[in-house]
């Protein structure tokens, strides 16, 4: 964890535009999002920040000689101790711009880095953003890259010259490596078992994704009555948090608030990012949830849905969009947007913030999770204790008779139990007929 009584580090941000780049995006919103990320950072005092226009990348310093002077000068004028670059910047590039500015210098990734470093709360969060610290310092570790200072506390991309220089070579990360994937195989392997019994609780999963300050924690505390931090801030949260709740209805759902998705998700945190996603992947109903009043809104919906496809996240589970924050529109745009969503299923404009358009949202959700049972026969073992025990413990049993080879049991049950149960009966090397 960052230590959070060191003195703050004056900080500057640029976003590279870069004329070249097919994927480019709007300019201003790219800073805007690069300076919120720079926020999210508790010991960062950010100065300001620079569209830097580029017609191409220079290979060895990324911008132009000439561009490289006119920032210098700035940094100095303002006492700049790091500055963020909003993108990747190879090693080479670093030190080179290092060396020329006379400041620390943090790419995209290792901002992202050092805020899961400081956000991971849960012994799996914290042991994937270490690792996947490690390997993006290995990645560092070319052309005598030996004059990283490490501080105390963090990742040590942030702050000033550290107790002690990083000696460490590929060969001693690869060792750390390695025990921390011996640490993580084990918590990995008991958080399975967590999911296994909560596979046995017949409740479906409802799941809350969407980009980063989207406002799920806000609408899961609501939902809840939790008081899962919550804040106007990027990556407020990072591990998952599940809660069992009871609908209007009548129906109980267990609800879970997840990590916020981003663009441009730097490879080396793929694999933390989609472990705290895990309960995702086994949702019953997605819902997704937009910040509607921010100005890249679409491109922003449009990064959630390539992410979930990427994962393989809720191909068989339905969808829920919410429009969040229309408390931060005016009355004419609130109005506008009440009425698309009147138009559209599956679609709910709400404040998480007021409660406004809760209440609509709840009753869908409950809707949606209330599948039609259909009557079967099952035919059972005497071997299938356990899958005839869960047959009963969810209430599902019309009917139980014994035959001479096990068991007849009619069942009444939805297609999620169904598909649980034979999951279940897979797993114990066995299927039912």
């Amino acid at each position: 964890m960052l230590e959070h009584d060191k003195p703050v580090t004056r900080a500057w941000v640029l976003h590279p535009d870069i004329k070249s780049d097919p994927s480019r995006r709007d300019p201003a919103a790219g800073l805007e999002e690069a300076t919120a990320l720079a926020f999210a950072l508790p010991d960062l005092d950010v100065i300001g920040g620079d569209v830097v226009r580029l017609p191409r990348i220079h290979a060895g310093k990324l911008f132009g000689s000439g561009k490289i002077e006119e920032l210098g000068a700035k940094f100095k004028a303002n006492d700049i101790e790091l500055v963020l670059v909003d993108g990747p910047v190879s090693p080479v590039q670093q030190r080179n711009l290092e060396k020329a500015w006379k400041v620390k210098l943090l790419d995209r990734t290792g901002l992202i880095l050092e805020i899961f470093s400081d956000r991971a709360r849960t012994k799996e969060g914290v042991l994937q953003v270490e690792m996947a610290a490690l390997s993006y310092q290995r990645t560092r570790l070319v052309r005598a890259w030996t004059h990283l200072e490490r501080q105390r506390g963090g990742l040590g991309f942030v702050g000033g010259p550290g107790e002690t220089q990083i000696e460490a070579d590929r060969r001693a990360i690869d060792e750390q490596l390695g025990r921390l994937r011996k640490q993580l195989a084990k918590v990995v392997k008991t958080r399975e078992l967590h999911r296994a019994a909560r596979a046995k609780v017949p409740f479906p999963i409802v799941a809350l994704v969407g980009y980063t300050n989207a406002g799920k924690s806000t609408l899961f505390n609501r939902v809840t009555g939790s008081d899962v931090f919550a804040k106007d801030m990027l990556f407020a949260t990072l591990d998952p948090t599940m809660r069992r709740i009871e609908l209007p209805a009548g129906d109980e759902v267990i609800m879970s608030d997840t990590v916020g998705f981003i663009s441009d998700l730097p490879t080396e945190l793929v694999a933390a990012f989609r472990a705290t996603l895990e309960e995702v992947l086994d949702a019953d109903l997605i819902v997704h949830v937009r910040d509607i009043s921010h100005a890249q809104t679409e491109e922003q919906a449009e990064d959630v849905h390539a992410i979930l496809r990427s994962l393989g996240v809720g191909e068989g589970a339905p969808i829920i969009e919410v429009w969040n924050k229309i408390d931060q529109l005016s009355a004419d745009e609130t109005e506008s947007m009440l009425t698309q969503a009147a138009r559209r299923d599956n679609l709910f404009a709400i404040s998480a913030l007021t409660g406004e358009g809760i209440e609509p949202l709840l009753d869908a959700i409950s809707q949606a999770v209330k599948e039609p049972r259909t009557q079967e026969r099952l035919t059972l073992g005497f071997a299938d204790g356990k899958a005839r025990a869960w047959l009963f413990a969810q209430g599902v049993v019309t009917a139980d008779e014994q035959v001479d080879d096990g068991y007849h049991i009619d069942v009444l049950w939805t297609q999620l139990q169904k598909d649980r149960f034979l999951k279940l009966k897979a797993g114990s090397g066995g299927v039912a007929h």
